[in-house]
């Protein structure tokens, strides 16, 4: 689990053959073979490392449901490494496990803040909610607006300044992660599916017959 809060910006070294290899160095300092390090807000493995960078592998999955098919050589990137019982939680609950995909239409500067409408197919904005929390690149932020094809988020300079955001434009795909509770209500709230064989015995003419 992270908390949307990035630690540094690394930058990827190399990016074939199932492996994703970032230079980095704040999320290096305790680092382990095993740790789960939020990369554009992606929940990878370390696979291996050293003094200045890490390895973790990719799968065609990952691929296919994030925007990581567009890093290449230099590319920057927001790395978070799993929050401990010990960590502030200034973000919100973030899994790592991204919903999909959006396109950044817009950048607009507000006084000191950087308005950013993004794009997203109905299945995600069915889960943003108007001052909820999204994962944006793994950096968690508040919904400012929301509408049938799109919703806002509202920068501050100093999220641009530390996070990868500030290297963003306008056409740019952005990983979305929803937040998990919505997601969980939603599922506990459908009428449980019944498999073949457990109809209910349960039928009008019982209840009848039985007072009801």
């Amino acid at each position: 689990m992270f908390t949307g809060i990035i630690e540094e910006v690394g930058t990827v070294q190399s990016l074939g053959g199932g492996t994703l290899a970032i230079k980095a160095h704040k999320v290096l300092e305790d680092v382990h073979l095993g740790d789960s390090i939020a990369v554009n807000g992606v929940c990878l493995t370390v696979t291996s490392f050293d003094s200045s960078s890490f390895k973790a592998d990719v799968m065609p999955e990952t691929i296919r449901r994030t925007s990581l098919t567009e890093l290449k050589n230099g590319s920057p990137v927001n790395l978070e490494r799993a929050l401990t019982l010990s960590s502030r939680l200034g973000g919100h609950i973030v899994s790592g496990h991204i919903d999909g995909i959006g396109k950044i239409l817009s950048l607009t500067e507000e006084k000191n803040a950087i308005l950013m409408i993004i794009s997203a197919e109905d299945a995600i904005l069915r889960y943003i909610v108007e001052k909820g929390s999204v994962a944006l690149d793994g950096i968690s932020l508040t919904v400012a607006q929301v509408t049938s094809a799109d919703f806002t988020v509202s920068l501050i300079p100093h999220t641009r300044q530390v996070t990868n955001l500030s290297h963003k434009q306008v056409g740019s795909l952005i990983n979305i992660e929803n937040d998990v509770i919505g997601k969980y209500v939603e599922k506990l709230l459908k009428p449980q599916e019944q498999s073949p064989g457990e109809n209910s015995r349960i039928t009008m003419d019982f209840l009848r017959n039985n007072g009801f």
